[in-house]
């Protein structure tokens, strides 16, 4: 599994915030949620609005390809991009270590 981490350095305000879920909702989760190996992703957001991003997939190739299905998609009515800055940082990384909680709930569980 591969790791894909975006970091959004900046605080952001609310305006941003609410054309950044608009624009994840409407037009990014739709255009990754047909790309095959992406497995999971989690937005970690700071009360000001700073916040990373951690994509997972299968292959690291699978991440290289949710980037491009995000870059294909083009702004929707409405959209403002003043209001949709880039990441500050961006990085993939191979995953070392996952733990399967369920698994090792069940495991106990049984113990």
């Amino acid at each position: 599994m591969y790791a894909h981490v975006v970091w959004f350095d900046q605080p952001r305000t609310a305006t941003e915030l609410a054309a950044v879920d608009f624009a994840n909702a409407n037009r990014i989760e739709p255009a990754v949620a047909g790309v095959p190996g992406l497995l999971d992703f989690y937005e970690l957001r700071r009360a000001d609005g700073s916040g990373i991003v951690i994509g997972v997939a299968e292959t690291e190739e699978a991440l290289h390809a949710v980037r491009e299905a995000i870059l294909a998609t083009e702004l929707l009515p409405g959209e403002d991009p003043a209001l949709l800055p880039g990441p500050d940082r961006v990085e993939i990384c191979p995953v070392l270590t996952h733990r399967d909680r369920a698994a090792i709930y069940a495991r106990a569980a049984v113990s």
